[in-house]
C-alpha cells in the first residue's frame, strides 16, 4: 500500500497517476474530501491535524507521501503545518511506514546564487519560516532514526490542467484567454519552474528507490532556464500571435498589500522574482540520467494546446 496524504492537488494527482501506471495499483488517497484519480484507489477522509486520524490514514502503508497544501495564509500555516508534520511523523514511526515529503523552496534565500540540497535556510517571511521548520522537523526525525524518509523539493510550478501558481495564473492562463499577461517584478530574470507532471513522476520514482531515502532531493527541472520575456516569446511562437506583457513592479505590490490580503500574503515571496532563480537539480539528474525532463518549450506548447 502506498498512501498520498493531501490528495486532490495537482502534484498529488500526478503522483497518484504515476504510482498507478508504473509502481502499484494498491493506492490510498487521503484528504478531507478525497476523490479517485484511478479506478482502484482507496479513499480515506481524514483531517491530518488530528493525530488519531493521521494514524488511521497511514496504518498499513509501506510508503506515505506528504503533499498537503494550504491556502497562502501565514496564520493558518503557523497553526496547522507543524501539527500536520508532527502527526505524520508520529504515525509513520508507529506503523513502520516510509515517508516522502514534498517540499518547496520558500525557506531558501532570494539571491541569484544557485540553490542546491545543501543551501542554508534563510527565510524572508513567515511562510518561509514555517517551511524551514517543517523540513528541520523531518530532518531531525531522520537523523535520530525515528522514520525512514526523504525530502523532494521543488521550485514554483507551471503545468497543465488545474496547476496553481503565479506563473500559470498571471502568464499562461491570461495568454490562453487572449489577454495580455502580467509579469511579477522583472521580466528579465531567469526562472526555475517545474512541470507538475515531472514533479509527480519524480516523487513516485524517489519513493520507490530504496537508496534515495535519508536524503534531500531537488526534483528535476529543465536546466535551460528562461526569463518571463523568453517564455512569453515562446508562447507567441506557439500561438502565432505577437504577445506583449505588463510588468507588475514591486511598488505596486508594496502599495496593494495594505488593501488586498492575497497581495500581502504574496509579498514575502517576491524576493525570488527580483533576481535570477537558479534551482539546481543536477543531483537528481546524475542519479536518474534516463528520467525525461519536460523542456520549457514542450511545457508551453502543452499548456496552450489544451
Amino acid at each position: 500500500m502506498q498512501t498520498v496524504l493531501g490528495a486532490g492537488g495537482p502534484i498529488a494527482d500526478e503522483l497518484a497517476r504515476e504510482l498507478h501506471h508504473n509502481h502499484t495499483k494498491d493506492i490510498r488517497l487521503v484528504s478531507r474530501k478525497p476523490s479517485k484519480v484511478n479506478g482502484t484507489d482507496e479513499l480515506v477522509a481524514a483531517d491530518l491535524t488530528d493525530a488519531d486520524a493521521a494514524g488511521r490514514a497511514v496504518a498499513g502503508s509501506d510508503i506515505a507521501y506528504l503533499t498537503v497544501g494550504l491556502p497562502l495564509d501565514s496564520d493558518l500555516w503557523e497553526r496547522q503545518f507543524p501539527v500536520i508534520m508532527r502527526n505524520v511523523i508520529d504515525a509513520c514511526a508507529e506503523h513502520g511506514t516510509k515517508l516522502v515529503f514534498f517540499d518547496n523552496t520558500y525557506m531558501y534565500p532570494g539571491t541569484p546564487a544557485p540553490q542546491t540540497e545543501t543551501t542554508a535556510f534563510a527565510p524572508a517571511g513567515r511562510k518561509g519560516r514555517v517551511r524551514g521548520q517543517l523540513a528541520t522537523m523531518l530532518l531531525e526525525a531522520m537523523r535520530t532514526g525515528r522514520v525512514e524518509a526523504l525530502i523532494g523539493r521543488a521550485p514554483e510550478f507551471y503545468g497543465p490542467g488545474r496547476t496553481k501558481s503565479y506563473t500559470n495564473s498571471l502568464v499562461f492562463k491570461r495568454i490562453k484567454a487572449g489577454k495580455r499577461p502580467f509579469v511579477p517584478v522583472d521580466a528579465h530574470t531567469a526562472r526555475s519552474l517545474i512541470w507538475t507532471p515531472d514533479a509527480g513522476r519524480a516523487l513516485a520514482l524517489l519513493g520507490n528507490t530504496p537508496d534515495a531515502y535519508g536524503q534531500t532531493w531537488h526534483l528535476p527541472v529543465d536546466p535551460h532556464r528562461q526569463t518571463y520575456a523568453q517564455l512569453i516569446e515562446i508562447a507567441g511562437e506557439v500561438t502565432g500571435r505577437k504577445i506583449g506583457y505588463t510588468p507588475l513592479p514591486m511598488a505596486a505590490f508594496r502599495l496593494g498589500r495594505h488593501f488586498v490580503k492575497p497581495l500581502d500574503e504574496m509579498f514575502e515571496l517576491l524576493v525570488r522574482y527580483r533576481n535570477d532563480n537558479i534551482f539546481d537539480s543536477s543531483k537528481f539528474a546524475a542519479r536518474f540520467p534516463d528520467f525525461p525532463v519536460t523542456s520549457y518549450r514542450e511545457g508551453v506548447e502543452q499548456i496552450l494546446a489544451r
